[in-house]
């Protein structure tokens, strides 16, 4: 049976064999009688097995022990009781427990050589204590050893055999069925290096407007949606990660019908309320990437589908399910959101920390071969970015990120180009394009003021140089910003109230190629509110409601008003 790593049942067995001692001295005489050419055997009341689950109320104590962290689950055993840094000769039970230690070797140590004796004890605790001690008295004998156990001793187990028989025999039908669940579980495991965890969202959204200039479709009707994200978190070493995760969806929420062609599932559009990929109700691949550490504390990311979103331009108040396009990130950020390529992440110091990374566009949204998959293009031929961040964390409370993304941009068709993060807009080149280079500078802080309020925002500008097929070049560019408060812990605890307030897309064009995105130069501001409410530890409701002014920005569009209540489901 595995040695039970609560030293105080242990010392408790000690304790109690030293209080017993004088008269077991007395009364062995007349229960071994003449003995002295006969042992006795002792028969442990448990199986030699471990127990490994936490099921049993009656021995709760013991699996809580067991159950304990590495550090404190790995016991030390000890030869001699001046290895136990806690024990002193002048302890009241240093010589039962030398005893103990010592003689029969039924002691095993904290991982830091203490003893830790004054934790309580309880019977079921003490009877496997006493169990553990006739297992190894059992061994002593059956070596041929038997003169090295006192009568006295086998006396004083004897009697506590038999007050704790019943403790001994409830621990024996535990560990017995224990056993055969532990059996089950480990044929029926799904793998013993993969664990599988997702998110189910329902969404219920409605939008409703006057007459939009520039929008794709009528007034909307209210829709009902889902998406899921199915996670396999696979681990080969314990500091490695392969992560597999699956999607399927069939949103298509009803701000897209006011939104201009370059502005599909941009603002107003809740981040969840979306076809995992090309087309709904179909499973695909959103995420494929491999992590593993190198040199002492840094890690490297690869894959041919790496998420954008999970390693740049994070924000501690903003989830998936709490936001909307616009709000997930900073809107110039990236053209290859999902990415074939590597990121390569360090701690410089203890507050600050670099990021660098290169992603080929492999966004699952692209009908067929992506630019990293497609041979025409491949890792350096389409669309990709390289991006770095760096950032800055003086202490738990507030963080600072500063980044920087250079993309290099393929046409839509010979004359067109954009749709893209990096340059949301459409520009048209009767003459022809080739293609185009993209410069982002962003910045990105949340500060957590007090327990319950929390304040962030984000800033970035970007130009792209648009490379003419009749030679020469042409410039645009484009800013954006959003500022916003979070009420954590807002009425119940694990609740969020937020409030963000965003300008999407401003752009520049003194050469006027832009045919779409523009308006009619107006300025577009999105407000935004929602609040996470916790049902349980796994569901959620979250309300939101979204006010989008000038959208596509034209000055004289009527404000757009965007309703949406989510379900999020974790397991």
């Amino acid at each position: 049976m595995k040695k039970i790593s609560n030293l105080s049942v242990l010392l408790g067995l000690s304790v109690l064999a030293v209080a017993t001692g004088a008269n077991a001295e007395t009364k062995s005489q007349a229960q071994l009688q003449s003995k002295d050419s006969q042992t006795t055997v002792l028969h442990s009341s448990l199986p030699t097995t471990e127990v490994k689950v936490n099921e049993s109320e009656t021995i709760r104590s013991i699996n809580t022990e067991l159950n304990r962290s590495k550090q404190e689950q790995v016991a030390q055993n000890v030869t001699s009781v001046s290895q136990l840094s806690d024990v002193k000769p002048t302890d009241w039970a240093f010589t039962a427990l030398q005893s103990l230690v010592e003689r029969y070797g039924c002691i095993a140590g904290y991982p830091d050589r203490t003893f830790r004796g004054k934790q309580a004890t309880s019977r079921y605790e003490f009877a496997a204590g006493l169990n553990a001690c006739l297992d190894k008295i059992n061994e002593i004998i059956s070596a041929g050893l038997a003169d090295k156990v006192s009568k006295e001793d086998l006396a004083t187990l004897q009697k506590l055999q038999e007050e704790f028989a019943a403790e001994l025999a409830t621990l024996r039908g535990r560990v017995d069925a224990l056993d055969a669940k532990v059996a089950k579980l480990e044929a029926q495991q799904f793998s013993t290096t993969t664990k599988l965890s997702g998110l189910a969202f329902f969404n219920v959204t409605g939008a409703s407007s006057g007459t939009v200039a520039g929008a794709s479709g009528p007034n909307p009707n209210v829709t009902m949606s889902g998406l899921v994200w199915l996670t396999l978190n696979t681990s080969f070493t314990g500091k490695d990660s392969l992560v597999t995760q699956l999607a399927v969806g069939n949103g298509s929420s009803p701000y897209n019908n006011y939104a201009g062609g370059s502005f599909f599932n941009t603002t107003g559009v809740p981040f969840t309320d979306q076809t995992a990929g090309a087309n709904a109700n179909q499973f695909i691949l959103r995420e494929l990437s491999y992590t593993f550490p190198v040199f002492e504390k840094a890690s490297i990311v690869v894959g041919p589908r790496v998420n954008f979103y999970k390693y740049f331009d994070a924000n501690r108040f903003i989830y998936p399910w709490n936001t909307t396009f616009t709000s997930i990130n900073n809107t110039l950020l990236t053209d290859a959101k999902r990415g074939a390529g590597a990121i390569f992440m360090t701690p410089l110091g203890n507050q600050f920390d670099f990021k660098v990374g290169y992603l080929a566009d492999s966004r699952e949204f692209v009908p067929g071969p992506t630019a990293a998959s497609d041979p025409n293009q491949g890792l350096f031929g389409g669309t990709n970015n390289l991006t770095a961040e760096i950032g800055f964390k003086p202490s738990d409370a507030f963080k600072l990120r500063l980044i920087y993304s250079h993309g290099n941009i393929s046409r839509l068709s010979p004359t067109t180009i954009g749709g893209t993060p990096s340059f949301q807009g459409i520009a048209t080149v009767a003459t022809g394009i080739n293609n185009a280079q993209s410069d982002i500078f962003a910045a990105n802080f949340d500060w957590l003021v007090t327990k319950g309020f929390g304040l962030f925002g984000r800033y970035g500008y970007g130009t792209t140089n648009i490379n003419l097929t009749a030679g020469g070049s042409t410039n645009v560019n484009q800013y954006t910003f959003q500022i916003g408060a979070a009420f954590p812990d807002l009425f119940k605890e694990g609740a969020q109230g937020m409030i963000s307030f965003t300008l999407p897309y401003k752009f520049g064009d003194s050469s006027n190629v832009i045919t779409a995105g523009r308006g009619d130069d107006g300025t577009q501001y999105d407000l935004e509110l929602s609040y996470i409410y916790p049902l349980t530890k796994n569901i959620s409701l979250v309300p939101s409601a979204y006010f989008i002014f000038n959208p596509n920005n034209f000055s004289s569009n009527p404000t757009i008003f965007v309703g949406n209540l989510q379900a999020v489901f974790s397991f």
